[in-house]
């Protein structure tokens, strides 16, 4: 499916995926939680897996770490299918920052090299590319029309010294989700790698490194995989594997693995593992891949369905309240869906840290963004959530 192909399930098996998932998240007993794209709550099935770890950690210690090694490797199988990837191209990470960092230190820069990016991307895909400049790399920004990018300015960005461009495929900001395909053709023609933050959608929105060519991509998984913090899946193509020199590198970067006696040369592994360095998050691995396997269950297809229903529901809901809204939601002429679980908005008269405290006190969670409120729903909500965020906004 292509990575803006708009979710077409019935309305019965999207009801289905929503009230499965919902089983699963225990924050939904109290909160109408709509805070997925800053910290999600845990899934049931990860904080299972991380009580597990640590039952095992202070009762049995290493004793046991070749069958928590095991399951980091279950995690990784989870995370290729997701994005239709092989295993070995598949690096278990900290965040998304550090799969960013891996491959702006790894590419072989030349004075007058240049890389593009977005005017309004988070940070974390920013100042890895900054801190290229002292090497002579120019960092070229295209502004966008809140979160939305002209295709045609992104091509004129882009020229012969063009080596990688980075965005975001879910804007933090205002939920604007990007055309990837058309940005990996612009990118290819242009003899550009392309890297894709994919911590605003993975997990969520369909996505397929085989019908879309990504060259790499890191999320964390904290987000919408419902995962904890500090554990991160990132893609590295294989075939490009060998275009980074690979930075931060230990024992689990190379080969052979048995004997640490014998490791006496760097020979790096022939898979994205090189970019591992050291020891696991074992714990948070285990977590993210509980939830992994919790949300692969269903078909992405109708967890996007489930999402964007939620997420039109409230958009409808908010303008009867006079709410501003900042998010596209229109389909583009070319048909690109630019939808996400994100949306942004204003309430004419009111400051969105004051509202956001009032809807805590509520029990509902969203966000504070960029002098806007930021509501961003999962696919277990529900419009009942829907309805207790209007009336917290309400007050």
């Amino acid at each position: 499916m292509p990575a803006d192909a708009q979710p077409t399930t019935d309305p019965a098996t999207t009801a289905a995926t929503r009230a499965a998932l919902r089983a699963e998240m225990p924050v939904a007993e109290r909160w109408a939680y709509f805070d997925h794209a800053a910290v999600a709550p845990l899934s049931a099935p990860a904080a299972r897996a991380i009580a597990d770890w640590s039952s095992q950690a202070a009762q049995q210690g290493d004793t046991v770490w070749l069958e928590w090694a095991a399951r980091v490797e279950a995690t990784r199988k989870t995370a290729a299918r997701l994005v239709g990837a092989g295993a070995d191209e598949i690096a278990l990470l900290s965040n998304t920052t550090q799969g960013i960092n891996l491959v702006a230190e790894g590419v072989d820069w030349r004075e007058g090299d240049n890389v593009v990016t977005l005017a309004d991307e988070f940070p974390s895909n920013l100042l890895p590319w900054l801190n290229q400049q002292p090497k002579g790399v120019e960092v070229r920004r295209v502004a966008t029309d809140r979160g939305r990018l002209d295709l045609d300015d992104l091509r004129k960005a882009c020229d012969n010294r063009t080596r990688v461009v980075s965005v975001s495929w879910v804007g933090y900001s205002t939920g604007y989700r990007q055309d990837i395909d058309a940005i990996a053709e612009i990118a290819h023609d242009a003899g550009a790698l392309f890297f894709l933050d994919a911590i605003q959608g993975l997990g969520v929105l369909p996505l397929s490194v085989r019908d879309t060519p990504i060259d790499f991509l890191a999320a964390d998984g904290h987000k919408w995989m419902l995962g904890p913090e500090g554990a991160a899946v990132a893609y590295f193509r294989k075939e490009n594997l060998d275009r980074l020199h690979a930075t931060g590198v230990g024992w689990n970067s190379v080969t052979p693995q048995a004997d640490f006696s014998q490791i006496t040369e760097l020979v790096l592994r022939p898979s994205a593992t090189r970019f591992e360095g050291g020891s696991a998050n074992m714990p948070g691995q285990h977590g993210l891949g509980a939830s992994l396997e919790l949300l692969t269950r269903e078909p992405t297809a109708r967890t996007a369905a489930a999402i964007l229903e939620t997420t039109d529901l409230a958009c409808e809901r908010l303008r009867e309240i006079g709410a501003e809204l900042a998010t596209h939601r229109s389909a583009e002429p070319s048909g690109h869906d630019p939808r996400s679980g994100i949306v942004a908005f204003t309430l004419p008269g009111r400051e969105p840290t004051e509202v956001r405290k009032r809807c805590l006190a509520a029990g509902v969670a969203l966000s504070a963004r960029s002098g806007r409120l930021r509501l961003s729903a999962h696919a277990y909500n529900t419009a009942d959530d829907v309805d207790w965020l209007i009336e917290a906004l309400r007050g």
